[in-house]
C-alpha cells in the first residue's frame, strides 16, 4: 500500500485546485467567445454614409443625431478625414475604403460621415451602403462659407479662421472678382453627388449635373434640405429606425445652440446688383437646378409619408399603407 505524507497530500490538493481554476477560466473564456460571436451574428451589418457637404447644417445633424444616438441605438460613428480637405479619392484609395468599411466587422453597424464625394461600391463588387445627405440653396451656402472664413461660428468660438481680420464684404469681393466669391466656388453640391468621374469637377458640366441627379434618385435613401432639417430627421426615423429611432423627439428637446451648431456669426446680405451677377452665372443656375430637383423629390416623399398633411409628427402616427393576404401555404401545413 502506497503511503502519502501530509505534505504530498497538501501538494496534490493545491495542484487539483489550480487545475479546477484553469478549467473554469478556459470554459468561461470559451463561452464568452461563443456569446460574443452570436451577438456579432445577430447585429445587422448596416452601413450608413453621410457624405456631408460644408455649410449645409452637417455639424448640427451629425452631433445632434448620430453622436447623441449611437449608444441608445447600438451603432458606431466614424469620421472620415480627407487629407488636405480633398473630397475625392484615387481608385486605390476607393478600393481600400470600400473593403475596409465592408469588412471591419468589429465596427458594424456603422455611421460614416465626412466631406467626400459619392463612391460607387458596386464598381468594386460590393453592394452600396445606405447614403443620406443634406443640401442648401447654393448662394446661401456660399455666403455662409464666405463669412464663416472671416468671422467663424458659434461652435468653435476661440478658433481663428483663415480669413480672420479680412472684413471685405461679399459685394466688394464680387466687384473686384476675388477668389473667395468666384462663381466657381458655387460648384460644390453637384460634384459631391456626381462622384469621382473626371467631369464631376468641371464647372458647368451637364454630364456632372445629370450624373448627380441619377445618383440622388438611385443611390440615396433620402436627401433633405437644410431649412427643413426637422422634417428630414422625422423621415429618417420612420424610414430607417435601426439608427434613427427616437431622433425627432431628441432633436426637439435640444436647446437653441445645439439645434443650430456652426451658425456663422456675422453675414452681410449682398446688394441686388451682386445677386444678379451671381445668379446669372452658369455655376449658380446649374447648382440651383440641382437643388430645386432635390427639394422637389424631398417634398414629394414628405407629402406621401405624412398622407398630405405636411406635418412631421404625423409620420410616426400614420400606419402602414399595405398589408399581406392570400398567404400560401397555410400556417402549420409544412409540419403535417
Amino acid at each position: 500500500m502506497i503511503s502519502i505524507t501530509k505534505g504530498q497530500l497538501l501538494f496534490l490538493n493545491i495542484f487539483a485546485f489550480f487545475l479546477i481554476i484553469l478549467y473554469f477560466k478556459s470554459s468561461s473564456s470559451y463561452y464568452r467567445n461563443i456569446i460574443s460571436q452570436n451577438a456579432h451574428r445577430d447585429r445587422k451589418p448596416y452601413i450608413v454614409i453621410y457624405n456631408r457637404i460644408p455649410k449645409t447644417g452637417s455639424t448640427t445633424f451629425t452631433n445632434a443625431v448620430a453622436y447623441d444616438l449611437f449608444k441608445t441605438n447600438g451603432f458606431n460613428v466614424i469620421h472620415l478625414n480627407m487629407t488636405k480637405n480633398r473630397q475625392i479619392m484615387s481608385i486605390p484609395d476607393q478600393f481600400d475604403f470600400v473593403t475596409n468599411v465592408t469588412t471591419w466587422h468589429e465596427r458594424l453597424p456603422a455611421f460614416y460621415h465626412g466631406h467626400v464625394s459619392f463612391i460607387d461600391f458596386t464598381r468594386f463588387g460590393y453592394p452600396n451602403p445606405i447614403y443620406i445627405n443634406l443640401l442648401r440653396e447654393p448662394l446661401d451656402r456660399l455666403l455662409s462659407h464666405y463669412y464663416f472664413l472671416r468671422y467663424g461660428d458659434n461652435y468653435r468660438v476661440g478658433l481663428k479662421r483663415s480669413r480672420a481680420g479680412n472684413n471685405e464684404t461679399f459685394d466688394d469681393c464680387v466687384s473686384r472678382s476675388g477668389k473667395d466669391c468666384d462663381p466657381k466656388q458655387l460648384w460644390m453640391q453637384i460634384p459631391y453627388f456626381c462622384g469621382h468621374h473626371h467631369f464631376c469637377s468641371e464647372v458647368g458640366s451637364t454630364d456632372a449635373l445629370d450624373k448627380a441627379k441619377r445618383n440622388l434618385i438611385e443611390n440615396y435613401l433620402l436627401v433633405g434640405v437644410n431649412e427643413r432639417m426637422r422634417d428630414f430627421i422625422a423621415l429618417l426615423e420612420k424610414a430607417f429606425p435601426p439608427f434613427f429611432e427616437g431622433a425627432l423627439s431628441h432633436f426637439d428637446g435640444l436647446d437653441e445652440n445645439r439645434a443650430h451648431l456652426r451658425y456663422t456669426k456675422k453675414k452681410v446680405m449682398p446688394t441686388k446688383k451682386t445677386l444678379e451677377i451671381i445668379k446669372n452665372t452658369v455655376a449658380y443656375r446649374m447648382e440651383k437646378e440641382f437643388y430645386d430637383f432635390a427639394r422637389a423629390e424631398f417634398d414629394a416623399i414628405f407629402k406621401k409619408a405624412t398622407n398630405g398633411t405636411d406635418k412631421a409628427e404625423n409620420i410616426r402616427l400614420l400606419s402602414n399603407q399595405f398589408h399581406y393576404e392570400k398567404i400560401k401555404p397555410e400556417r402549420g401545413s409544412r409540419d403535417r
